[in-house]
């Protein structure tokens, strides 16, 4: 087997490998509501926006969905329009917009474990933090494969707790045969480049409470219900009908763009979990996964070199790789006052520490899978020169 690039062999792909990239409707598809948009001179909170909230209310099976500038501001304008207070369990594992939404409500995050085989939030956690001052749980669905919803919403019931979900990554996904975008007191999602369905830039909330509904749609507003006195500290959060037209588009896109993606994760499981040390995230046998991430948990000990050793080679081999969530929340800068939590949260120390999410989206070619494939088996082959360098 020939020498991975790190040690003077010759890379695997000559241009790099990204981690994903947007599924993006055709220009021509996209056609018609632009001329409807400047024919109109209405560029903003107008008709597309109401159209784009109805396609993703009738996809998910909600009663209502709110279009907003991004999934930051409806996690934010959730936490202020259900009026929490004191403190809101999470996860750390989770990207930082979830718990700065938290901060920017000046409510305390508290932080709990999560699950070392789905790395979900640990219902069991939950409950042992839960205080007189808990007000909310902040639960999220990682890499797009569901959290343990059904648990999380018995736990909120018993101890009256709001239940909001950072469904950033799983428009698409199931519980059985339940939409996520149905659970909790509101779901938010994320329709950033990154994700499968896409506006460019924006979010959506997903809840079936009506007034939470019109709180969301007027907070988006600046608070403003239509007189020019606010009823609570909104922001601008709008849409425009830009980046609604793309989301309408892009939802009748979904469910081909989740299959591919499941094909080629099913490829990487089959073929990357014959080597030592490499395994993938569990997901329930009912659930239905957006495969937002590919994600492998590392261990060193077994592979025979850890993950930043294995980052830092497929990069020569030109594949990009994220190490995803890296560090926890807990442990970053803005979150320096909870750093004490952190002999309360091993699992979520030892995955931060370990995965590494490698590159997947739906125009990739087998071919190109294969080569990643090839590029770890290399780099596993020659493990002692690597972790000897």
């Amino acid at each position: 087997m020939d020498k991975p690039a790190i040690l003077g062999g010759k890379p695997a792909f000559d241009n790099p490998v990204p981690i994903t990239k947007p599924l993006l409707p055709s220009y021509f598809s996209l056609e018609e509501n632009a001329k409807s948009m400047f024919s109109s001179g209405m560029i903003t909170n107008s008709t597309l926006v109401k159209q784009f909230e109805e396609s993703a209310r009738n996809y998910l099976g909600s009663k209502h969905c709110v279009a907003l500038s991004s999934c930051t501001s409806g996690l934010m304008l959730s936490q202020k329009a259900l009026n929490l207070t004191g403190e809101v369990i999470l996860p750390s594992f989770t990207f930082f917009a979830t718990g700065h939404s938290i901060l920017w409500n000046n409510l305390k995050p508290v932080f709990v474990d999560i699950d070392p085989k789905s790395y979900q939030i640990n219902p069991e956690k939950v409950n042992e933090a839960i205080t007189e001052k808990t007000s909310a749980i902040l639960a999220v669905h990682i890499f797009g494969n569901p959290a343990p919803a059904l648990e999380l919403e018995k736990i909120a019931s018993d101890n009256n707790l709001k239940l909001i979900f950072d469904s950033a990554h799983a428009f698409g996904a199931k519980i059985g045969n339940q939409n996520v975008g149905t659970f909790g007191d509101v779901e938010v999602f994320s329709c950033s480049p990154t994700k499968l369905m896409i506006t460019g830039e924006g979010g959506v909330c997903s809840t079936n409470n009506e007034e939470l509904q019109r709180k969301l749609s007027i907070g988006r507003n600046y608070g403003d219900g239509g007189n020019y006195d606010p009823d609570f500290l909104g922001l601008n959060a709008r849409m425009s009908e830009f980046n609604a037209a793309l989301g309408i588009e892009s939802i009748k896109l979904i469910e081909n763009n989740i299959e591919r993606r499941k094909e080629i994760s099913e490829i990487y499981q089959k073929e990357l979990s014959k080597l030592p040390g490499i395994s993938f995230q569990k997901v329930l046998p009912n659930n239905k996964v957006t495969y937002k991430d590919s994600a492998i948990l590392i261990n060193p000990i077994e592979f025979g070199i850890n993950r930043d050793q294995l980052s830092e080679a497929l990069l020569k081999e030109n594949i990009i790789t994220k190490k995803y969530f890296y560090p926890p929340l807990h442990l970053q800068k803005v979150f320096k006052e909870f750093s004490n939590y952190d002999e309360k949260l091993p699992v979520t120390k030892f995955i931060s520490k370990n995965i590494l999410s490698i590159p997947l989206f739906s125009k990739m070619s087998d071919y190109d899978v294969f080569k990643v494939i090839e590029s770890f088996k290399k780099i596993h082959e020659y493990r002692n020169e690597l972790s000897s360098t």
